[in-house]
């Protein structure tokens, strides 16, 4: 993946509250994807504001950095991916195909996720774009059970060369491992952002790891997970909304975002 200037690199490492690795290292990769996920949310309200989704990593690390916005897989895996090519990691774009509530892989591009090389010739899967996923990248090569305080992951092998990542268990993408271009993905971004059958278009999120577990905004509905301790809080106006975007997610909108199925949606 072609990468971000070193400028923009270091706006980039300003948002997340990271310092500049002095060398791409396993542990710097660690250490920026736990403080990606700790900054900047993942959310889809790109897909309910009517915004566009342009997959081109200048656009989408502006979105990230100078609007100090979020994203969903394509947008965040996109950006960080850029970002760690101008630290000196080698970026590999994976496609990926998500298990839904039925069991069943969703559509081809599906998904997004990294595959990076560190100095040591060590790859891993990073993936900062998948909800609540792993805090940290995972050893690619590795099949055995990993542990992280996302859960206990496994990467199995499938069918067709293709590799399964389990979390707890339970599958929760098939990973191709034939390396794309992030143009590949305009089809999955466009499908996401369009169809009545995508899950971003049924549902509202943003949401962010915190230090004690994570907060999530869906609507009105404010949740806050400390732990294994989870409470929901109905915001009672759309101004208490638009504060609670502001104070929880640092992201400033002037209008709250229509729910799935509102008069206004």
């Amino acid at each position: 993946m072609d990468p971000i200037d070193s400028s923009r690199a270091d706006a980039y490492l300003a948002r997340i509250g990271a310092a500049r690795p002095a060398a791409p290292t396993a542990d710097a990769l660690r250490d920026l994807h736990l403080a990606h996920l700790r900054t900047v949310p993942f959310e889809n309200l790109s897909v309910h504001l009517a915004e566009d989704v342009v997959l081109d990593a200048d656009r989408l690390v502006a979105k990230l950095v100078d609007r100090r916005r979020g994203g969903f897989c394509y947008e965040l895996n996109g950006a960080f991916g850029a970002l760690l090519a101008s630290l000196g990691f080698r970026v590999t774009l994976l496609q990926a195909r998500a298990v839904g509530d039925d069991g069943r892989f969703g559509i081809p591009y599906d998904h997004l996720a990294l595959r990076v090389r560190d100095a040591d010739g060590t790859d891993w899967l990073a993936d900062i774009g998948f909800g609540t996923h792993t805090h940290f990248p995972l050893a690619y090569e590795d099949r055995d059970d990993q542990h992280d305080p996302g859960g206990v992951f496994r990467i199995e092998e499938a069918a067709d060369g293709d590799l399964l990542v389990l979390r707890d268990g339970e599958p929760q993408y098939l990973l191709d491992r034939r390396p794309r271009a992030l143009r590949d993905f305009e089809a999955g971004a466009w499908y996401h952002r369009t169809s009545p059958a995508s899950h971003f278009t049924k549902s509202l999120v943003c949401s962010l790891l915190t230090g004690d577990g994570r907060v999530t905004l869906s609507g009105h509905t404010l949740t806050t997970t400390v732990g294994t301790e989870r409470t929901r809080t109905e915001l009672p106006t759309d101004d208490a909304v638009l504060k609670a975007y502001d104070q929880h997610f640092g992201i400033a909108l002037d209008r709250i975002p229509p729910e799935p199925n509102s008069a206004e949606g």
